[in-house]
């Protein structure tokens, strides 16, 4: 009889047990998934240059993208099983779960990343393996930052691998006011690799390795103290912090969907990388707004290529610094270097402009007086620079109506946008427009009266060559970008123009036509 008791208590307790566990997984679900943080992390991809461009050439990429697919949780076990990794890409419901987000709930944010993962992956694969590294801990770029290296937490994280202030000090990278090499890929990712080591130093575990990196050595250790010295992750689960308690799974989650993407139906987002680059040491300051006007390249672009420069100066007097462009663009800039630095230099290397950017200058509201007002109600997949480009204002107009700082909107807020009444009727069906048909509209000419609301181009033909007429407030860049088929070195050259900076309104430009 007592035998008999103590097996009912022994199968009440397993019972218990596994009912508390099943209970337990369901919290975990509920309170540690870090869905907040991917669909912050997703949707500031939106916000990037190359992905701007993308969306803009490819406008229903996003509409057009098939609905996601859910396979068995044996299927998922199977395909973690076949990738090689020395570290162990176990599965749970909790796994399962940031599998979802990646491939169901944020699917068409997640083409961005497998988009950019062409450009960045090499870099960090060819850095971890210097160090002895495995090249699997890529995919911590991917759950840190969506691999943007303009991204920044809500607590002043920075860069591709989010590092803060007082870190990425300590591993040299250089952050003040001009310069943040945590935005810097290259030299962010060599700091990263050392803190990597530093912390497998320490625990000899991969896996607590990742979960330092994202809490801090501190952290886990107290969390090992308080299991009783237990040195496995799962073990010390719920003793730390509660982003890191979906950390690891979100890892196991990137590492999966990136492996396993195209069995979802999941297209990368074709971006305009020019993954063949270089760069070179600059030892005199420049800046990048100097390069785009002269070179002809688009700030934006050099901007996405050389995010550690706050305020688009290179200040390589101070020391050299790095300086990266396309490869197709760097001999020019070799034969132009002098021309480049004394293009507006008294305006873009004056001692007084050295902390703001020139470019960007204290913005001056538009007067409203006379306008429509329109309203505009905040849609999923929306940022303030498609907004501002499907209705032809600027951003800092979009910003000051709305007394929006930065860049930052949710769905459902309902935004002001003043309109010339001539064009109100065109603009006032965009809030009701699909995010296909919005894309559409950007870069379209808005007919007014029968007239165009954009100017002409003044050209003449004259054989083999189109006769441009500068007027008032042109550079050479802006010439150059009416034009498909010529760059700022054709048009100097052809012009026999050695400073770009002394164009005069009315002068004739020698443009050669597209053959």
């Amino acid at each position: 009889m007592i035998r008999l008791t103590a097996l009912l208590v022994t199968f009440l307790i397993a019972i218990l047990t596994a009912r508390a566990a099943s209970e337990s997984d369901t919290i975990i679900i509920r309170s540690d998934i870090n869905a907040e943080k991917i669909t912050r992390d997703l949707d500031s991809l939106v916000n990037t240059w190359y992905v701007k461009m993308a969306l803009r050439n490819n406008p229903d990429v996003f509409s057009n993208d098939t609905a996601g697919v859910q396979f068995s949780d044996s299927v998922y076990i199977n395909r973690l099983s076949k990738i090689n990794s020395i570290i162990q890409l176990r599965f749970n419901s909790i796994i399962r779960a940031h599998i979802h987000v990646y491939t169901i709930k944020k699917r068409d944010k997640f083409m961005a990343i497998l988009g950019l993962k062409d450009y960045y992956f090499p870099m960090i694969e060819d850095i971890f393996d210097s160090y002895g590294l495995p090249a699997e801990l890529k995919y911590m770029a991917v759950i840190e930052s969506a691999l943007n290296p303009n991204a920044v937490s809500k607590m002043g994280a920075t860069g591709l691998w989010q590092f803060m202030y007082s870190t990425g000090r300590f591993y040299g990278l250089t952050i003040n006011s001009v310069v943040d090499e945590r935005r810097d890929p290259v030299k962010a990712t060599h700091a990263a690799a050392k803190y990597i080591k530093d912390l497998y130093d320490i625990y000899k575990d991969w896996i607590l390795v990742i979960a330092a990196y994202n809490c801090g050595p501190g952290n886990v250790n107290k969390a090992i103290r308080r299991s009783g010295n237990k040195k496995n992750y799962w073990e010390i689960y719920y003793r730390l912090p509660r982003e890191t308690r979906g950390y690891i799974p979100q890892y196991i989650a990137a590492t999966y969907s990136i492996n396993f993407y195209p069995e979802h139906n999941i297209v990368p987002l074709p971006l305009n990388i020019p993954i063949a680059t270089d760069t070179i040491m600059v030892n005199k300051d420049i800046h990048l707004t100097q390069i785009s006007e002269v070179m002809g390249i688009s700030l934006g672009e050099l901007r996405a290529l050389n995010p550690q420069y706050r305020t688009g100066l290179v200040p390589g007097s101070s020391k050299p610094f790095a300086l990266t462009l396309p490869m197709s663009h760097l001999g020019d800039f070799i034969d132009l270097n002098d021309t480049i630095r004394s293009y507006k230099s008294d305006i873009y290397l004056s001692k007084t402009t050295r902390i703001a950017d020139p470019s960007r200058t204290i913005y001056t509201p538009v007067d409203i007086k006379g306008k429509t007002k329109l309203f505009y109600k905040v849609k999923e997949g929306d940022n303030l620079g498609f907004i501002s480009e499907w209705y032809g204002v600027g951003l800092s107009e979009l910003r000051y109506w709305n007394n929006i700082y930065r860049n930052t909107i949710r769905i459902g807020q309902q935004l002001v946008v003043y309109i010339d009444p001539a064009k109100s009727e065109y603009y006032s069906k965009v809030n009701s427009m699909s995010f296909a048909d919005k894309q559409k509209m950007i870069g379209k000419t808005v007919q007014v009266n029968s007239s165009t609301a954009r100017a002409t181009i003044p050209t003449e033909a004259d054989g083999d060559y189109i006769t441009y007429t500068v007027r008032y407030g042109d550079t050479i860049w802006d010439i150059v970008k009416m034009f498909d088929n010529v760059t700022t070195t054709d048009v100097l050259t052809l012009n026999n123009i050695s400073d770009p900076g002394k164009i005069q309104v009315g002068q004739k430009l020698k443009i050669k036509k597209k053959s």
